[in-house]
């Protein structure tokens, strides 16, 4: 498992290569230049490699301006830049042949050698004698770019994406569940004749995979990317799935190694020639099989969200976190398990439904801050299914108590699988014991599946009948600051009337549950009703 540092501040920056992870404690004192002049943007001091060769420092250019009538200074060394025009964000190296792998943005190379330290120091742009910017940071992280933003310096893997919100206005999406319906996710594969993007967490299911390797038969670009260390490692059984899928010509890449972005590659899609699947359960016979848990999912055409997918996987796929198969399976061993098996009735079919809108949210970009957004924003409900939360004050928990606190009626559903029971019986407990002391309308239990699946994997909510929120995103603070999750919000009545039946119908499914002075109320009214039955049967 990879290891991270804790998050030691909050503060939002924007740009190109993408957003941070706040792992390491910086400062940033800079002066304020003029917006005609260039400015330091990021300093790269800490490259993962011998002599961490490949330090840079990054720009941001006015449009034609000369780069070559500056300097950047450490206070030990001045090193030139060569005579060219630039514009944009512009990388300024002393390899820059080695640089050159590990950013899009255009490399240049110094006139001379600068040594960033990794413990801090003061970066100076300089213009002559005179200073235009100037950056100090305290303490690098290794293999993290340090984003300048106003005071502060934030640190963040190098490579990492910052997606903005993708809207798309509104249309038809199928919307389905697991497991009733587990042909719905697959069928856009079975029907692709020009690609397939497929990304997950893991991916076992022979179904899934004789799809892809027909896809790919008929001509179809078949592409996956997986999660390369899973928790609990992966099995023999998927290993086996992924030697047929290489073997037939499928294009298997894992995201793993010490530069990886993110946590974990917890993303749950695939795209379909135009069409695109995003869901929250993965490839594999107890997710996209039917064969255990509840889950939902979305297939929708909208070009926009098509587009959106399509960008953030090919970000994902192509940096140097990204492993071949091939390669990264030599010299593994693999967990032995069995498929899940287990056989559940059809009570949900997909269905087309209507849509005013859909935003395509990525994590840990931009995920977590509209979703507390669209809690707060809640008026009437609010319905969540997750198979677990995360820390009691955790952004998304906090927003739901905010909103049972201004009359908001919350209702939080939780897996009842055995290796989460215990902790989400707590769970349930708390809040429901903060709800009575706060007399606000918020309950939360753990489901009863009641023969209708085995266990909760779905992740979603249904806000106000009017919003529906479903995808990868487990709702705790780790996976929603360090993992690469996917999630759509579907504006529309129609989209929560069927996510809503379904959460309905799981609410209720284990029976109900009551407040205890009502439940003692009833029960007193029961053995009244029982006494006059009695009373009434001995009087005939």
């Amino acid at each position: 498992m990879r290891s991270f540092a804790p998050l030691v501040c909050c503060v939002l920056v924007l740009v190109a290569m993408g957003p941070y992870t706040a792992t390491g404690q910086a400062t940033s004192a800079a002066t304020t230049p003029s917006s005609a002049e260039p400015s330091i943007h990021a300093v790269y001091p800490d490259p993962i490699a011998g002599g961490d060769e490949g330090e840079f420092v990054v720009l941001s250019v006015p449009d034609g301006t000369d780069i070559g009538q500056y300097a950047v200074t450490d206070g030990d060394g001045t090193v030139g830049i060569p005579n060219t025009s630039a514009r944009g964000r512009v990388v300024l190296s002393t390899v820059p042949n080695r640089t050159r792998e590990l950013t899009d943005w255009p490399v240049v190379g110094f006139d001379g050698h600068l040594a960033l330290a990794n413990g801090g120091e003061r970066i100076r742009l300089q213009r002559g004698n005179r200073t235009v910017d100037a950056v100090r940071y305290t303490e690098a992280v290794e293999g993290e770019l340090g984003i300048v933003n106003g005071s502060v310096i934030r640190w963040r893997p190098l490579g990492a994406t910052d997606r903005p919100v993708v809207r798309a206005a509104g249309g038809e999406v199928r919307a389905f569940t697991l497991p009733d319906t587990p042909a719905a996710p697959i069928r856009p594969i079975r029907n692709a004749g020009e690609r397939v993007y497929l990304a997950g967490y893991t991916l076992s299911s022979d179904r899934v995979a004789d799809a892809l390797i027909a896809a790919q038969r008929r001509g179809a670009t078949v592409r996956i990317l997986l999660e390369g260390e899973p928790v609990g490692s992966r099995t023999d059984r998927e290993a086996a799935t992924l030697d047929r899928l290489t073997e037939a010509g499928v294009s298997v890449r894992v995201l793993t190694g010490p530069r990886a972005r993110y946590r974990y590659h917890h993303a749950k899609y695939a795209i379909a020639d135009e069409r695109a699947v995003v869901l929250t359960e993965n490839w594999k016979p107890a997710g996209t099989g039917g064969n255990s848990s509840r889950g939902w999912g979305v297939v929708t055409s909208q070009p926009r969200i098509i587009d959106g997918l399509n960008r953030t996987f090919q970000s994902d796929i192509g940096w140097q976190d990204s492993k071949p198969w091939g390669e990264y399976r030599q010299g593994r061993q693999f967990e032995r398990a069995g498929p899940a098996t287990g056989s559940y009735p059809t009570e949900f079919r997909a269905e087309s439904v209507s849509v005013q809108r859909t935003d395509l949210l990525i994590t840990p970009d931009n995920a977590q801050g509209r979703l507390v957004e669209t809690i707060d924003d809640a008026d009437d409900s609010i319905d969540v299914i997750q198979p677990t939360v995360g820390d009691w004050n955790s952004p998304l928990l906090r927003a739901l108590r905010r909103a049972a606190s201004r009359g908001v009626e919350v209702r939080l559903l939780l897996s009842d699988a055995w290796y989460v029971r215990e902790e989400n019986e707590q769970t349930a407990q708390r809040f429901r014991e903060w709800a009575d002391r706060n007399d606000a309308p918020l309950t939360a239990k753990v489901a009863d599946p009641d023969g209708r699946y085995e266990k909760i994997h779905a992740k979603g909510a249904v806000v106000d009948d009017k919003r529906v929120v479903v995808g990868s995103l487990n709702w705790n603070e780790a996976a929603a600051t360090s993992n690469r999750e996917v999630v759509l919000v579907l504006h529309g009545g129609d989209a929560a009337d069927y996510f809503g039946a379904v959460f309905d119908a799981d609410w209720d499914g284990g029976g109900f549950d009551m407040p205890v002075g009502a439940l003692v109320a009833l029960l007193g009214l029961l053995v009244v009703a029982g006494l006059a039955a009695r009373r009434v049967s001995f009087e005939a």
